[in-house]
């Protein structure tokens, strides 16, 4: 059995923050992270062996449970032939033909290693088929961590206190627009503003960088009449929705075309992956076909292609996305419950595998101020409380958490059991 307290300091002295990525550090929570040492199912086991329901899943992509036996024993057998060749494979053309068929705005696609790459190249192809170099974003959405994406970022940027980055030239952030999410009123106003500048919009179709924030009726349809009124392009970050929410991402449910969509997570089954497409008249603009470079050497890398092939198969099946919105109801709907037992106020959003918990008086929360104006110290003994009860939630209120394909009613009911109590105690220290 190994300290966490000391796995935490040894972390530190080789690698930033002791973490690979900012909000893995619990720095808004406090504490020491969790170091986990397996996973099965619905379930984490840190090093101490201690077992927790996860409702981060990787952070979304782990949407079939951890180490499904069908996606390892794909990886399994592709290891065994060799984990990246640098030349075409088959599996590339099946995983992006297995996108195209199902995310209704995608005739080609390109594919990548990361979200933040995905996102990055779509911009840079917009910008290239466009002619334009400004881009319109929204308030509290991330979409990785290139420069021009990382201006009032939620997520992680937000877990730290700090709205933009240094090492951002202001020249790139001066050509971000940012706008509320929601607010189509405040669209209007920057495209009368810089129409003819705008080569795209991006935006996460439901939000989950500053928790699970739903889109109003109205506002992506908004955004689309505007884009075609200026002949901009509108992206769809689906990073953490496509293949989560539905099996056509959120463009499905909402009815919604982008002209580009960016994915990751759920398509590479846990591996590392991205991929950004869209019309074929636009992807064709991309190298070798178009004068729009992207590149990557270890892009569509086989083991990842034949996890991501084997996790969209069983997600296709009928009757997945019904039950998988199901749990998160049930979840969520249940601590909605718990909440009001408890006199604490507490709004819920769930859509597909996707929820979202904000301490707030409000009766709805739809743009970044609501969520900034959440009760922060609230969220805070309610997660410890949650984690020294077994159950694993996102460590910042910015995070939208998952669930799997492996969660079910027993965990739901071992998450509000542990709800019950834990919200009792983050009310008798709300003050």
């Amino acid at each position: 059995m190994k300290d966490m307290r000391e796995l935490f300091r040894r972390a530190a002295r080789f690698i930033p923050g002791g973490v690979n990525s900012p909000v893995r550090a619990f720095g808004y929570t406090g504490g020491d992270p969790v170091f986990v040492q397996r996973a099965q199912g619905a379930c984490l086991y840190d090093t101490a062996g201690r077992e927790y329901v996860d409702y981060v899943c990787s952070w979304g992509a782990a949407i079939l449970g951890h180490a499904h036996p069908a996606v390892v024993e794909a990886v399994q057998r592709q290891a065994a032939l060799g984990l990246s060749y640098g030349t075409p494979t088959e599996l590339e053309t099946e995983l992006a033909a297995c996108i195209c068929r199902h995310v209704p705005s995608v005739e080609k696609v390109r594919m990548v290693n990361s979200g933040t790459e995905a996102a990055m190249s779509a911009l840079r192809l917009a910008r290239g088929y466009t002619g334009r170099d400004r881009i319109v974003k929204f308030a509290g959405c991330y979409h990785g961590h290139a420069d021009s994406l990382l201006v009032k970022a939620g997520s992680g940027a937000m877990t730290l206190g700090v709205p933009d980055s240094l090492g951002v030239p202001a020249i790139l952030a001066g050509l971000t627009t940012v706008v509320p999410y929601n607010d189509l009123e405040a669209c209007r106003e920057a495209f009368r503003a810089s129409g003819e500048e705008i080569a795209a919009a991006i935006v996460e179709p439901i939000a989950g960088n500053m928790g699970c924030v739903l889109p109003q009726p109205g506002f992506l349809e908004g955004l689309r009449s505007l884009c075609n009124e200026y002949a901009s392009l509108l992206i769809f970050d689906e990073v953490m929705t496509g293949f989560r929410v539905a099996l056509g991402g959120a463009q499905a449910r909402c009815g919604v075309r982008p002209d580009l969509t960016v994915l990751g997570k759920a398509i590479g089954g846990g591996l590392p992956v991205g991929a950004f497409g869209g019309r074929a008249g636009i992807m064709d603009r991309i190298a070798p076909d178009g004068p729009v470079y992207q590149a990557g050497t270890l892009s569509g890398n086989p083991a990842a292609m034949a996890a991501g092939l084997a996790t969209l198969e069983r997600v296709a099946a009928p009757g997945f996305y019904e039950r998988l919105e199901r749990v998160s109801r049930d979840l969520t709907d249940g601590l909605a419950r718990c909440a009001s037992e408890a006199d604490v106020p507490l709004v819920t959003h769930a859509a597909g595998g996707m929820f979202g918990l904000f301490f707030s008086r409000e009766t709805a929360i739809g743009d970044f101020t609501q969520v900034a104006a959440c009760d922060g110290r609230r969220f805070r003994r309610f997660f410890h409380a949650m984690l020294q009860r077994g159950i694993y939630l996102a460590p910042s209120p910015y995070e939208a958490g998952f669930v799997s394909a492996a969660h079910d009613s027993a965990h739901v009911e071992r998450t509000l059991e542990a709800a019950r109590q834990a919200l009792q105690i983050a009310s008798e220290n709300a003050g």
